[in-house]
């Protein structure tokens, strides 16, 4: 598998991604890749360093007679995010990921490939060690932890930089040129419950909803996919007076769209159960055949929990998680089919007299993506829930005066004699915290084509990766002249 990777074109690009994808490189979890990187520079002789929060910036000169362009930033982010399929047996924390080329696509086995930014950071890597490519003065700064609180944009100071123009290479359409983006906030409901014995006759169950695309929390939003949390509790709520719930488990990452739920229940009356099970994921499968066609719903027997939850706490757990905004919340009026705000119900878990809540809410507009927070907010906390925000980004304004941007254009027309999609995305881009670091730095995002990015079925297009390394290519032939 990984040496018909390593056989693709643009082949430099390839063989860096299946090297940074031998290494496991989890959010919060990139000791391992940050040591990659500065072993990558400083086998290089590049100027490489390591700042406070363990960002890794390193330095390249330009290339003989492009020295007198302005220095650009070529930025994109180490960690990625670890998914994977139920039936997939994988240890993110020790093997490396299992590629294959399917068609026009490379796929990972059962995982999450990791093109999201991976594809980015190899084309950083092939700039760098290159010396026949034409490029100014480049800082490369691979920032960590982006998808998991984009912390290492955040923690980026003033000062390490000094490039007037910044490539983010974390788009993923590449006929779109990125002008703005999305900010966002968690939002983190607990509680504490009353846990009681279970009754001498009751019968346990365990319900599970699967087989659910996922995907992209703020990308894939506006798709009206199926989210296993919202799922499973409707279904909850339908057997409230059949079921005593004992646990739940369900999604994973905030910025996923769940795809999975378990729950564990208890009845007194399997009949009762059975019917209504049966009715409400009928309802839902019907509702939901046209999006999630490998959508299950189903229960088996297990043993006995220890305890459930009171009835009043199980009323509040499902009153509120029922009320509780999942999906589009407003549309921008300003930009066509742009998903304005938005709130993702990415985890649930229910288990030894705690409930917990985890949502990311999302929006280009800073006063929107509050305003959709403290909605949350109050929803939760009228079902006796502690509630707390944490996270919270900037979004990416766009700059209408960008020079970079009349430089991505007319390579793009000229290059393809089509108009690139000049568009802000639902997504957290690192742009808005750099930008807050670097006021003065003209930003732009672009990238190849990747989709199910945050799924086991992330998939990266070949041919798109090779339109891509040209359009980057010719993009650093013409970056301006210094002023």
């Amino acid at each position: 598998m990984s040496k018909a990777i390593r056989n693709l074109e643009p082949n430099r690009v390839w063989n860096n991604f299946a090297d940074l994808n031998a290494v496991p490189r989890a959010s919060k979890k990139e000791e391992r890749v940050i040591a990659f990187m500065v072993a990558f520079g400083e086998k290089l002789g590049l100027e490489t360093i390591i700042d406070p929060v363990e960002n890794v910036i390193i330095k390249k000169p330009a290339s003989k007679g492009m020295e007198n362009r302005k220095k650009i930033v070529m930025q994109s982010h180490l960690d990625m995010v670890h998914q994977k399929n139920n039936d997939t047996i994988f240890d993110f924390d020790t093997e490396g990921i299992k590629m294959y080329v399917d068609g026009d696509w490379v796929r990972a086995d059962g995982t999450t490939l990791g093109a999201d930014n991976g594809l980015g950071v190899a084309s950083i890597m092939s700039i760098l060690e290159s010396t026949d490519i034409p490029h100014p003065a480049i800082e490369a700064l691979f920032t960590i932890d982006e998808e998991t609180g984009m912390t290492g944009a955040m923690g980026l100071q003033g000062g390490y930089l000094d490039g007037e123009i910044l490539l983010n290479l974390d788009t993923e359409d590449d006929d779109e040129i990125g002008v703005g983006c999305a900010g966002g906030v968690d939002v983190t409901a607990t509680k504490k419950y009353t846990q009681e014995n279970i009754s001498s006759n009751a019968i346990a169950y365990k319900i599970t909803v699967k087989g659910l695309q996922g995907g992209h929390s703020g990308m894939d939003i506006i798709k009206g996919l199926g989210n296993a949390n919202k799922m499973m509790n409707r279904v909850l709520y339908a057997l409230n007076d059949e079921v005593s719930i004992a646990e739940i488990d369900g999604g994973s990452l905030r910025n996923a769209i769940p795809r999975e739920s378990n729950a564990i229940i208890t009845t007194n009356d399997v009949t009762a159960f059975k019917n209504v099970f049966d009715k409400v994921i009928s309802e839902i499968q019907n509702e939901y055949k046209s999006v999630e066609n490998e959508l299950e719903i189903v229960s088996e027997a297990v043993e006995n929990p220890t305890s459930v939850l009171s009835q009043s706490d199980q009323k509040a757990l499902i009153h509120s998680l029922y009320s509780a905004h999942n999906g589009v919340f407003r549309m921008s009026p300003d930009i066509e089919d742009l998903v304005e705000t938005s709130n993702n119900i990415a985890r649930v878990i229910v288990k030894d007299g705690a409930i917990k809540i985890g949502c990311l809410t999302r929006s280009s507009v800073e006063s929107g993506k509050w305003d959709l927070a403290f909605t949350l907010k109050s929803t939760f906390e009228l079902g006796g829930f502690l509630v707390e925000f944490g996270g919270s980004y900037p979004g990416w304004k766009p700059n209408p005066d960008s020079a970079i941007l009349v430089v991505l254009k007319k390579v793009y027309e000229d290059m393809f004699n089509e108009k690139p999609n000049i568009l802000a995305c639902h997504a957290g881009l690192e742009c808005g915290l750099l930008g807050t670091h670097y006021p003065e730095m003209d930003m732009i995002s672009f990238g190849p084509t990747i989709k199910g990015a945050h799924s086991p079925d992330e998939r990266a297009s070949i041919s798109s990766t090779q339109k891509y390394w040209k359009y980057l290519l010719e993009i650093l032939a013409n970056i301006p002249e210094k002023a």
